[in-house]
């Protein structure tokens, strides 16, 4: 039954892991960071993310604009960057390391504590990933709650609000969080060695072979 778990456990973690780290990457392209709706042009709405900024148009579509200097981007995105290309790199480690250390996988299938340390790796990379993830996303929604709030910009000037990247980026954070976590889970279950049954069952084969041969009349 343990085993049973066991195995469960390290394929519904890593299946939420792959969920997170493409929704992670999804999060880091995606130009959704922001919205910005005009009240004097509704047919107009701006978006930001980490690289461009968007306007959507209802009759000429979208159209973006990259960035022109990385250091002329504010500071929240600057770092989000930076922290959610390591988000995609833990992952990336994560899900290699903790693969490897899977039961039903025949690469290194007599050594149990090998994959043992490596399933714990890979969760630890993968809790790495999740937490990396959701910093920037809660960073800069963080911002824009101050900024809409602010009093001191006037009424009549539109405020950012949050993207649909945003809510990805939260999305993936947890499922990055969660499966690393039943990852390690499944890696506190030890698995009984073969030896030890065999050993188990030539012990209780012993005695009752003695009692057949003392049973057995000799024969002269």
């Amino acid at each position: 039954m343990a085993l049973v778990f066991r195995t469960m456990a390290q394929l519904v973690g890593l299946s939420l892991s792959l969920l997170g780290w493409i929704l992670s990457c999804l999060t880091t392209y995606l130009p959704q960071w922001k919205n910005l709706n005009l009240e004097l042009n509704e047919m107009e709405n701006w978006t930001m993310g980490l690289w461009q900024t968007c306007v959507i148009q209802e009759e000429g579509g979208m159209q973006c604009k990259d960035f022109d200097s990385f250091l002329a981007l504010p500071a929240e995105l600057r770092i989000s960057r930076i922290l959610m290309f390591l988000s995609n790199g833990f992952g990336v480690l994560g899900l290699l390391t903790s693969g490897f250390g899977l039961d039903c996988l025949r690469i290194g299938e007599g050594q149990g504590e090998l994959k043992k340390r490596l399933m714990i790796l890979g969760g630890i990379l993968l809790w790495l990933s999740g937490i990396t993830a959701l910093i920037p996303v809660s960073w800069v929604a963080h911002i824009t709650v101050q900024e809409f709030w602010d009093e001191t910009i006037p009424d009549i000037v539109p405020r950012w609000e949050f993207g649909v990247a945003l809510f990805v980026g939260w999305f993936a954070g947890f499922f990055l969080i969660i499966g690393g976590s039943l990852l390690n889970c499944a890696a506190c279950f030890t698995q009984i060695s073969p030896s030890f049954d065999h050993y188990t069952v030539a012990e209780l084969q012993d005695p009752i072979q003695n009692l057949e041969m003392k049973n057995t009349p000799l024969k002269i």
